[in-house]
């Protein structure tokens, strides 16, 4: 069984069609990445599954179970865990009370877990949330996503503004979580990264599926590759992430 199985989904925002028959699955304890560029209908993607932005035609199926016009509440109650866009945590809070607003649920992520994965925000967890980095905040939001022990994890752009160093930090993270038996789906900008940990690849183009494939595969099309990612098709090396980190260290975000 599919962590994961989205079939012919037709997402409209008013009278633009934005998703024309998307399909894809996620096997259980699989990474799966989707990749597009910006306005391609990823987020929508994403928004259409948890039940944020409805489907007006298709099915989405998750543990299967046919949750396509459930609410969003009752497909969280099913285990899947979603880390928006932009982060959203609660500026106000301290880091420690950030982690416990959600309401834990069985399973191998708790408090001191996630200070272990996470050792910067050990060291921060008396700041406020306003006070923490753009890569602190998003190491936040997934960390307080993974107290819900998901069994299915949604991440959009998670790497999103971030130096390359913390990109790096982000997706040891992601990969851990997989590690865990969690089923991940990452939409994700930096095309390099997302196939390094990634099993397998979608890439969506005007919200349609155009690539399905091993992740692996698709890191090596590097023709295809440089036409998606654009400006951000540089390798994703070591020493490029040395060098980057250097250049943003005093931000680190």
């Amino acid at each position: 069984m599919n962590a994961l199985e989205v079939k012919e989904l037709h997402t409209y925002y008013g009278k633009s069609h934005i998703l024309d028959g998307v399909g894809l699955h996620v096997a259980q304890g699989e990474l799966v990445t989707l990749l597009g560029r910006n306005g391609a209908g990823k987020s929508t993607t994403l928004r259409s599954i948890v039940g944020l932005t409805p489907a007006r035609s298709g099915s989405v199926t998750v543990f299967g179970k046919d949750t396509t016009h459930w609410p969003p509440y009752r497909i969280a109650g099913l285990g899947v865990g979603f880390v928006p866009e932009g982060r959203r945590i609660f500026a106000n809070l301290t880091v420690d009370e950030n982690l416990k607003v959600p309401v834990e649920r069985p399973g191998p992520w708790n408090i001191g877990r996630i200070y272990q994965l996470f050792p910067r925000l050990a060291e921060r967890k008396g700041n406020k949330g306003r006070q923490l980095s753009g890569g602190e905040q998003e190491m936040l939001a997934i960390a307080r996503t993974l107290l819900l022990n998901p069994s299915l994890l949604l991440l959009d752009e998670p790497s999103q503004g971030l130096a390359p160093l913390i990109v790096q930090e982000v997706f040891r993270v992601i990969t851990a979580t997989r590690d865990e038996g969690t089923s991940v789906l990452l939409i994700e900008q930096n095309v390099r990264a997302a196939v390094e940990v990634a099993d397998r690849a979608y890439v969506l183009d005007d919200g349609s599926i155009v690539y399905e494939g091993l992740a692996s595969e698709f890191a090596r099309d590097e023709e295809r590759v440089r036409a998606l990612a654009g400006a951000s098709a540089e390798k994703w090396s070591e020493e490029e992430v040395g060098d980057a980190s250097v250049q943003a260290a005093p931000g680190m975000g």
